[in-house]
């Protein structure tokens, strides 16, 4: 913190760069909590100085996410990165290139090179000096082409029903239907039924083991959720919308989202996005504001193909042999010779995985192989609407992943639109993988914009998301069996209900609650279930709110966690989740299932914890770490990791803190609550800080803010800017 208190006292920081590319000289003043607003003359400089000004901040993410997405992660890491190289090039757009860019925008091709250019500015002009990550990471970064910005790892890892496929498979060969029916049930509910010709005996952890290990790491949790809510003028104290977004994603150091203003021709937008891609994601221009949750739509089946016992690369498909197409790549590898790899592809798409003992091929089919279908570059269009119309027509176009999209504009108009593309299938429900070659499981196109979930203006005044069910009554297609559980929803639900006129003071008392609907539940259920003499008494005292200074939300955390075993005499008690739990304790005849599970939990956290129950806090189990992916030791250590913190809350509440082991791993990193009627009113956090670099006094400026449950200033009129301006960077063409 101190670095940045000496910065602030300090008048604003000028910085001239000249830079080869560049056309007009652009103007950046950096505000005192580290967000670039950038003023340029015409777009393509506008998008040079975002790619530069994103590198300047984050290049070692940059690079580290450009070989994550592009398959050339084994060049830095070695061979226990092949697979997740050979997954990231086998689900890379192979459509026509033309449609790909115009799905975004008109200008997004034009734009996404801007960007890379400026990116790319930043790499030539440190002349191999690159920073501390680099040096101990022990090599350098390289340069980014606009095909980078396309990849699909982003998009592949919101489309998260494709593990739970195998999953279920294997589930209900273990433990049949009806068992995984009661302990999971789909919602809507469907009979689990396996498609004929479908053998169950063919599934195991390892199909989906490279998929894994591509879009993943070890702190993402499958279970993040996040918050939108929107209210009307009839709600809020100004007369005009309030709109509020908590995006919840994996906590990372540096920060998974990237701030920044953007001012130029057809340009004034101020947000965040993903630090390696133009534009913004969610936030707001002169006319309206948007944001988004995470809806789940089933974008993606798993099909099992028959290979020929005589040729692995031919398959069966509606009654005669095909070859499938093959890609032969080499993949660069750290301390070792390159890895040549074969990409396969079906008629459905990119073989994931092989098994020639038993003639099968495992192939995936998805939306992020449709043009457009890279994740979240269809906010191109999206940030740039008017009014309800335009927004429309951009969600209509923004294909994956698939989100709830909220909106406001000045004008006083509210809406919501469950947005991305969502497969037409026809006899089948998408819930388990399904035979490939008799072509009875094939997609029937997409529901196009009209038929899918929305509201604008709706009477309640008030719309609300949080990654729960959010079909309308009687609605007659199919988007999916799997949502995140009601508790958030329906928390934010209790608290817009009413009429009481809403501040932004009471936005951000709402983005913070922590009390725990699951854990009210619960209590009730409880104190039906207690007899006389019940060791929890005095649990039945608290209100649910998971606060870091309080032991019940840790017993009850302990608690709930192991009462699936109790409930249910089966391996498949694992699979429980709580609301299922929960209906099994209203109607069990006695109490047992709660004595024993309670016991458990008290004797694990007398062993963990200790004797005294006065240590047994919240904020004491429940914490959250911020580890940089460079692995550092010493003083490096402590000056790019940061944390444990206390954290309260958990995943069942708005202030979602959710992960294993009852630590935080996903969250909300990125907040922002938008006034419209005066937006320089709006504020914001993004923690740790805006900048990449630990020496900076901006890579961690944020965090107290935002583990104290405050916000700063989304400052946007120029003169609010210039009052807090830091720094100021002028870029300048290169004579």
């Amino acid at each position: 913190m101190k670095p940045l208190l000496f910065l602030l006292c300090l008048p604003a920081l000028a910085d001239q760069v000249a830079l080869p590319g560049l056309r007009q000289p652009v103007e950046i003043l950096r505000d005192k909590w580290g967000i670039p607003h950038i003023y340029a003359q015409t777009t393509e400089d506008l998008f040079f100085a975002q790619g530069y000004m994103a590198a300047r901040d984050r290049l070692f993410q940059l690079d580290l996410w450009r070989r994550i997405n592009s398959g050339h992660l084994a060049e830095v890491q070695g061979p226990a990165a092949i697979p997740r190289d050979r997954i990231a090039r086998l689900v890379r757009y192979r459509g026509d290139a033309k449609a790909e860019w115009d799905a975004y925008s008109p200008d997004a091709r034009a734009i996404t090179e801007s960007f890379v250019r400026g990116i790319n500015a930043r790499i030539d002009s440190l002349k191999g000096n690159y920073g501390l990550e680099f040096r101990l990471a022990g090599y350098a970064p390289a340069k980014w082409v606009a095909e980078n910005c396309i990849a699909r790892i982003a998009g592949l890892l919101m489309v998260r029903n494709l593990p739970r496929e195998v999953e279920r498979a294997m589930d209900i060969r273990e433990y049949g239907a009806a068992m995984m029916e009661m302990v999971k049930p789909p919602d809507p509910f469907v009979k689990l039924r396996v498609p004929p010709g479908l053998d169950l005996k063919l599934f195991h952890e390892g199909i989906l083991k490279d998929h894994a290990a591509a879009i993943g790491s070890a702190r993402i949790d499958v279970d993040q959720g996040s918050n939108n809510w929107v209210v009307d003028g009839t709600r809020s104290v100004t007369g005009k919308p309030l709109l509020a977004n908590d995006p919840h994603r994996p906590i990372h150091i540096p920060s998974l989202r990237k701030s920044v203003h953007l001012v130029g021709p057809g340009w004034n937008a101020i947000g965040s996005g993903e630090p390696a891609l133009p534009g913004i994601a969610l936030g707001h221009n002169e006319e309206i504001a948007f944001g988004f949750t995470i809806v789940g739509i089933d974008q993606a089946d798993l099909f099992v193909e028959r290979t020929n016992p005589a040729n692995a690369k031919q398959y069966w498909h509606k009654g005669a042999w095909k070859n499938m197409e093959v890609e032969r790549q080499s993949i660069h590898v750290k301390g070792r010779a390159a890895e040549n790899v074969e990409l396969l592809y079906t008629v459905h798409g990119p073989v994931l995985y092989e098994d020639r003992a038993k003639q099968r091929a495992y192939a995936l089919k998805w939306a992020g192989a449709e043009p457009g279908g890279a994740g979240y570059l269809g906010a191109l269009a999206l940030s740039r609407a008017k009014n309800w119309a335009d927004f429309r027509k951009a969600a209509g176009g923004y294909k994956v992943p698939s989100e709830n999209l909220v909106y406001a504009d000045r004008a006083g108009n509210i809406g919501w639109i469950a947005s991305g593309l969502a497969p037409i299938r026809k006899g089948y429900d998408g819930l388990l993988p399904v035979p490939g070659d008799s072509g009875d499981y094939e997609w029937s196109g997409f529901l196009s914009i009209d038929q899918h979930p929305q509201e604008y203006n709706p009477p309640r005044h008030w719309i609300a998301t949080a990654n729960s069910n959010i079909l309308p009554e009687g609605y007659k297609h199919q988007l999916s069996h799997e949502w995140a559980m009601p508790f958030r929803a329906h928390r934010v639900a209790e608290m817009l209900t009413g009429t009481k006129k809403l501040s932004i003071e009471d936005m951000q008392r709402m983005q913070q609650d922590v009390n725990s609907l699951a854990a009210r539940r619960f209590l009730d259920v409880v104190k039906k279930k207690s007899a006389a003499g019940a060791p929890w008494a005095d649990m039945l005292k608290w209100d649910g709110t998971m606060s870091m200074d309080r032991i019940e939300p840790t017993i009850y955390a302990v608690w709930t966690a192991r009462l699936p075993q109790f409930l249910l005499d089966s391996p498949a008690a694992s699979r429980m989740e709580l609301t299922t739990a929960l209906k099994m304790l209203e109607a069990a005849k006695d109490d047992k299932a709660l004595r024993g599970s309670y016991d458990r939990a008290i004797a694990e956290l007398t062993r963990d914890m200790g004797a005294d129950r006065k240590q047994w806090t919240w904020g004491r189990l429940h914490t959250v770490t911020f580890t940089h992916p460079v692995k550092a030791t010493g003083a490096n250590a402590k000056l790019m990791h940061r944390g444990p913190i206390s954290r309260p809350g958990d995943g069942n509440t708005v202030n979602s803190t959710s992960g294993p082991n009852f630590k935080q791993s996903a969250g909300a990193s990125y907040r922002q609550i938008i006034d419209v009627a005066d937006w320089d009113r709006s504020v914001m956090t993004n923690v740790p800080g805006e900048s990449g670099d630990p020496t900076s006094a901006f890579y961690s400026n944020l965090l107290e803010e935002w583990a104290t449950g405050k916000y700063h200033p989304m400052l946007y009129s120029r003169k609010a800017i210039e009052a807090a301006t830091a720094e100021k960077v002028q870029l300048v063409p290169a004579k």
